[in-house]
């Protein structure tokens, strides 16, 4: 049996969490593998009685600077205890002296990002611009530690190639329609609510938290746009996040997103849901008429698949990696161009036509993820590096 050591505890929220809860599950099913991993409470509890899936106790605690301080002095003594063959380390950080063969996970493209970088000196966020250059000099640095380098698309590898000039390997991410569409509770009461007053309009739909990246601010401009073109439709676009302070994960200021939608007159075109459970995001999928996404930055885009799963015809900024994932499911635009933003969104809604062509595209396309895949493949590098 091959041993395996998973480093997840950078995974707490957001994408990293949402990767555990995914993989462990297709883990503990690989009945010639056996896993230990290091993870916070949370992802413990959760998985905690899955076969071939084992757990030692780690330090919790401390933010990620007192994390990543733990990991390199204690971690890799908890590795040579475990009995693993290989470390898979999840958090975008490699340990610099791992006791087996290291593979790294690498997802963060705002490392790699010139947009994000100005975008932070246009907003005056100097402290997180020094953050994240100083987390994208270790995270170069991790690549080089670890033996393999892998990256869930394509066209991220190649970013990653090209910024440290060594060999990474694509493993598209995953999705699990059976899991996804699971679960036939409905949506919360004033979610629905929300949705009912709209029944008329053209309904888009952006499935994140707030933050920069995700580049709302060309999305509003678009909005804005359409809301005057549009004169016999009113439209409405939906977000899972609210654009108060407080209310998002990390560091993010939304104040200027939520001025610039005031200035522009569409606060009442937004309609602000909060977080909503996973289990139950693809009602809200199919409730709306086209996803929309201005990201200027992305490694692989999961609301993209889900989207395509539930048959939205899909608006995205011109990045390689939408291009990769959605091919002709989506209509791109130049990522800072409210106009051709708006412009697609305007051309997809007048035409049926477009509509059914896109989503059949689409759910054929989402086929192409699965978690299981995504797994297998995992092993099969971890497999390659002891030979």
């Amino acid at each position: 049996m091959m041993r395996l050591f998973l480093n997840g505890l950078a995974a707490s929220a957001g994408g990293g969490l949402t990767y555990l809860r995914n993989v462990l599950p297709h883990l503990s099913r690989q009945t010639q593998v056996h896993t230990t991993i290091a993870a916070g409470p949370v992802v413990q509890r959760e998985f905690a009685g899955l076969p071939n899936l084992s757990w030692p106790e780690v330090a919790s605690g401390g933010g990620s600077l007192g994390r990543a301080w733990w990991e390199q002095r204690q971690l890799p003594e908890l590795v040579r205890r475990s009995g693993a063959q290989v470390l898979i380390s999840a958090g975008n950080f490699a340990l610099r002296h791992s006791p087996v063969p290291q593979i790294l996970l690498s997802r963060n493209a705002l490392y790699t990002s010139p947009d994000f970088y100005r975008d932070l000196v246009s907003r005056r966020e100097y402290g997180l611009w020094l953050d994240t250059r100083a987390k994208a000099v270790l995270a170069k640095r991790s690549i080089a530690w670890a033996e393999c380098t892998i990256a869930p698309s394509a066209a991220f590898a190649h970013e990653l190639q090209n910024w440290t000039g060594r060999p990474i390997h694509a493993i598209h991410h995953g999705f699990d329609p059976a899991h996804f569409f699971a679960d036939s509770s409905p949506l919360a009461p004033q979610v629905q609510e929300k949705l009912a007053a709209s029944a008329d309009a053209l309904r888009l739909l952006l499935v994140s938290h707030y933050n920069y990246y995700r580049n709302f601010e060309t999305l509003f401009r678009a909005l804005s746009r359409l809301r005057k073109e549009m004169k016999d439709r009113p439209v409405k676009l939906f977000l899972t996040c609210k654009l108060e302070a407080g209310e998002n994960p990390g560091a993010y200021q939304t104040e200027r997103a939520a001025a610039l939608a005031r200035e522009l007159g569409i606060s009442e075109n937004i309609v602000e849901l909060g977080a909503v459970p996973y289990r139950q995001l693809h009602h809200l999928y199919r409730a709306c008429h086209i996803y929309v996404t201005a990201a200027y930055a992305e490694t692989f885009a999961h609301p993209l698949v889900e989207a395509m799963a539930c048959g939205l015809p899909i608006v995205a900024s011109d990045l390689p990696v939408h291009q990769e994932i959605c091919g002709e499911a989506a209509w791109y635009f130049p990522r800072f161009s409210a106009e051709e933003l708006s412009r697609r969104v305007a051309l997809i809604a007048g035409s049926a036509e477009v509509q059914r062509r896109m989503a059949g595209a689409g759910e054929g396309r989402a086929r192409r993820f699965s978690w299981q895949r995504h797994v297998e493949e995992l092993v099969g590098v971890t497999q390659s590096l002891q030979n």
